[in-house]
């Protein structure tokens, strides 16, 4: 297994990048049915490696796959891959982008992935495209949960969620055996429905039961066309999320003006704190020395060697122009602030 050394302040991504022009005519294009199955699948290992180059051309030290085979955040990409389910029509079709123009699904029967849900193929191709630490993002049970209704079949939301990480646990499992080291689950319903902390910390526990592999758990506030959907506060969460079984929280804290940075402190824990210092919300396109300003805000309340940078989200909702820059001036500013700190870049 090969070991990586990480700079001090390391820089990574949450999970999506910005896709080129290029890759949203060819979804229209499978839409027409102009795509054969091995069209598509080309075109998709053509926008991971773009992905992987862009990361990499900035300079960033931990990357994913851009989450570029996944048409959205966590639409048919993954419900795809399940059983039980029944697709619903959407509740509005016309106007404004909103949630309510979004896939949603009820259980028909119980909810099952007998095939998994296709990250370990993710996973196999991108290893073989980096030589970089590699990050493996997943959206976690009460998020996905969030578009199915339980129907006859589960009582609540919480009931189809735990059904749902049983089957993430079996994934998280099947890709730390293919070589996965770092796991990322995404669940900015977290934050958005903050109303049960101690529900989530024992879901988001079992669902990661068992699983030999460095955690980390991304809480937002939800970035579908660049909008949060939720009062923009981690307050309710704290101090019962540090309970959670893992390594690593994901924040968002630049386009909230770098709010709530102090519970870090005033919840100390042993926990890493990967911080959203980039505004992925925002056409503003921070330089190195805006992010460096905000680097030492954060080290104000986190010691330099539990803390690395990160964009408030990802890159999806966002022009790949904005994204490249974005990135690039994240490692510039890291690395203003490491040379302040050790006297090397």
């Amino acid at each position: 297994m090969t070991q990586y050394t990480l700079p001090l302040l390391y820089t990574s991504v949450i999970g999506s990048h910005a896709w080129p022009g290029w890759l949203h005519t060819a979804l229209a294009a499978v839409g027409r049915g102009e795509y054969g199955p091995e069209d598509w699948k080309e075109t998709q290992d053509d926008a991971v490696d773009l992905a992987v180059r862009d990361q990499e051309d900035a300079g960033v030290d931990i990357i994913t796959d851009g989450e570029m085979r996944r048409i959205g955040f966590f639409t048919a990409e993954f419900y795809g891959h399940m059983t039980g389910l029944s697709e619903q029509p959407a509740r509005r079709k016309i106007g404004v982008l909103g949630h309510d123009q979004r896939e949603s699904y009820t259980a028909v029967e119980a909810v099952k992935a007998p095939n998994g849900l296709g990250l370990v193929p993710e996973y196999e191709y991108l290893v073989k495209r980096t030589t970089q630490q590699i990050k493996m993002p997943i959206p976690g049970p009460y998020t996905l949960a969030g578009r199915v209704k339980p129907g006859t079949v589960y009582k609540d939301r919480m009931e189809v969620a735990y059904a749902l990480a049983d089957i993430i646990n079996a994934e998280l499992k099947a890709l730390v055996a293919a070589g996965a080291t770092f796991i990322q689950v995404d669940e900015p319903s977290y934050a958005v429905h903050a109303h049960s902390p101690k529900a989530f910390v024992d879901l988001f526990n079992h669902t990661v039961a068992g699983v030999n592999a460095k955690i980390g758990v991304h809480l937002c506030f939800g970035n579908f066309v660049g909008r949060p959907v939720a009062k923009r506060t981690y307050r309710p969460l704290f101090p019962h999320i540090l309970d959670m079984h893992v390594s690593q929280f994901a924040l968002e804290f630049a386009n909230r003006e770098l709010a709530e940075l102090g519970m870090w402190q005033e919840f100390p824990s042993d926990k890493e704190l990967a911080a959203g210092l980039v505004d992925v919300k925002n056409y503003y396109c921070e330089s190195p020395d805006d992010v460096a300003e905000r680097i030492r805000e954060a080290l104000k309340y986190v010691a330099p060697e539990k803390l690395s940078i990160t964009p408030d989200c990802g890159f999806s909702q966002t022009a790949r122009w904005a994204a490249r820059r974005k990135l690039w001036a994240m490692v510039e500013g890291a690395k203003i602030v490491r040379r302040e700190l050790t006297g090397n870049a």
